[in-house]
Formats: C-alpha cells, structure tokens, sequence
C-alpha cells in the first residue's frame, strides 16, 4: 500500500488545458465586412437609378417604404400584439409615394388622409379591444413611414433633381459614418445612455464635421447653392439623421428587441436602414425648396 501511494505521489499531474480565448467583441457592434458589402449594394442600384431614368429612384423609395412597413408590421405585431391595418397602409402607402411625383405634397396629404380613413374603416371588425391602440399606431406607421418617403420622392421631379437627391444621401451617409467612426475610435462619453448606449458625444461630433463637409461641397458642386447653405444644410440633416436614430431605438427599447427584421446582412431590417433617412427627407424637401426655389 506505502508503494502505491508513493507512486500517487510521483505520478505527474495533468496540468489544465489552457482555457481558448475569449473571443473580442468588435467596438463596431456588428458584421462590418457584410453591412459594407450591403451598403455598397445598396448605393450602386440607387446611383443607377438616379444616372439613367432618374424617376426609378421613385420606385426604389415605394419599394423600400413597402417592404418597411411589413417589418414594421410584423416587429409591432410579434412584440406587443399591436394589429396595423397593414392592407391600407401598403395601399395607401404606395399612393403616397406616387402621387407626391405629380401632385406634390397636396398629393401626398389627401393620400394621407384617405389611408388614414382606410385604415378607421378596415379595423372596425376587430371589435373595440385594442382598436384605439391600433388605430394609432396605424396612423402613427403611416405618417413615419409613407408620408416622410413621400418628401424623397418630390426631390426628383425639378430639372436639378439628381443633384438634391444626392446632396440628401451624402449628406445621411456621412452623418451615419463620421459619426460611426467617431464614435468607434474615439467615443467615451454616451450621449444617450437609456436610450441608445453605444452613441456618444464624440460620434455625434464625427457626424457633424462630415455633415457640414458633405452638405458644403454638395450644395456648392452639385447644385447652385452656397458655402453658407451648406454648412445649414449639413447641421440640419446630421441632427435628424441623430433624431432618426435615436427615435427608432426607443422603440426598439419599447418592444423589447434588437433590430426590426433581418433582411440585410450586417444592419438588420431595411426600417434599420430607413431611421435616418425619413426625417432628413423631410427636412432636405423644406431646405432645398427653401434655397433653390
């Protein structure tokens, strides 16, 4: 027995397998390499549109608000069994989109105004449980979603339009990535912590100095505008591009969950990609129509 022990004793004991690694979660907080494939994608079949028919880019923003508002449908129906009135809303939606082409925002308004008496009427069978909650936030989808595309789509139609479109995409894109990579390299300071943890004061500084860059040499090379209308134009685009986003995380927040959909690699649901977007086509239609009239 003795022997036995002292060979217990002598016997080598098995170090620990070393533990892997902990894998690094990237500062970027998503799948770079797809949400760049994606968004390059994205921007080709948009810069096609606007360089050969350029009233295509009507149907890309009917295309897109369509498809954002089923995601929008569907998160609101899986996360608080909110039931939109999604048949009018599509209908009604599209209509926006089409006649703000010929008729302006007076198009878009009555459109408006019919979606939202479409949508009283079509969810009367569903009896008085939830139907306020329902009603609004029909209503709510269809100003947000439609109406707000609508003003993109009322870019197009002056003889200078490519050049207005492509001053509000520039100016959404550089907000969106000075901000990013601002925030990526330099941001300690959140500037929205309840709301939206990962965007910072720092960011919000990178999107500015783009902003402003962008909407300069926009505004100046592309249409017949000013320095001065640029930098205005600038500022006010990176703040709703910041309103945008942070709005759509709180409702994220609200429902409980992380993006809207999951049809683009590497940002989620495309209503992911349309948060910055709407509101800045608002106020692009306003600055632009208020500038170079």
């Amino acid at each position: 027995m003795p022997q036995v022990s002292e060979e217990r004793e002598k016997a080598p004991v098995a170090s620990p397998e070393p533990a892997e690694p902990a894998k690094k979660t990237s500062r970027a907080g998503r799948n770079l390499p797809a949400a760049i494939g994606v968004g390059l994608l994205l921007g080709a079949a948009i810069l096609v549109s606007l360089l050969t028919v350029r009233y295509l880019f009507i149907g890309i923003i009917a295309a897109a608000i369509a498809v954002g508002t089923y995601e929008f449908a569907q998160a609101l129906g899986r996360a608080a069994k909110i039931r939109l009135a999604l048949v009018p809303l599509l209908v009604g939606g599209q209509a926006m989109i089409w006649l703000a082409w010929p008729f302006g925002y007076r198009g878009a308004l009555i459109a408006f105004a019919v979606t939202v008496l479409a949508c009283l009427l079509w969810r009367l069978p569903g009896g008085a449980e939830g139907y306020l909650r329902d009603i609004s936030a029909s209503v709510f989808t269809a100003a947000y979603l439609p109406l707000f595309g609508a003003f993109a789509a009322m870019l197009i139609p002056p003889a200078d339009g490519v050049g207005r479109v492509l001053a509000f995409l520039i100016g959404v894109v550089a907000s969106d990535t000075g901000g990013y990579i601002a925030g990526v390299l330099k941001g300690k300071h959140p500037m929205a912590p309840s709301i939206s943890p990962k965007k910072t004061w720092e960011g919000f500084t990178g999107s500015l100095v783009a902003g402003v860059v962008a909407g300069s040499l926009t505004l100046t090379l592309l249409l017949d505008g000013h320095v001065w209308q640029g930098v205005v134009f600038g500022v006010a685009i990176v703040l709703t591009a910041t309103l945008g986003d942070l709005v759509e995380s709180l409702m994220k927040r609200d429902l409980g969950i992380k993006d809207m959909g999951t049809l683009l690699p590497g940002h989620g649901g495309l209503m992911d990609r349309l948060d910055s977007l709407l509101p800045s086509a608002v106020v692009s239609f306003l600055l632009l129509s208020a500038f170079l009239p």
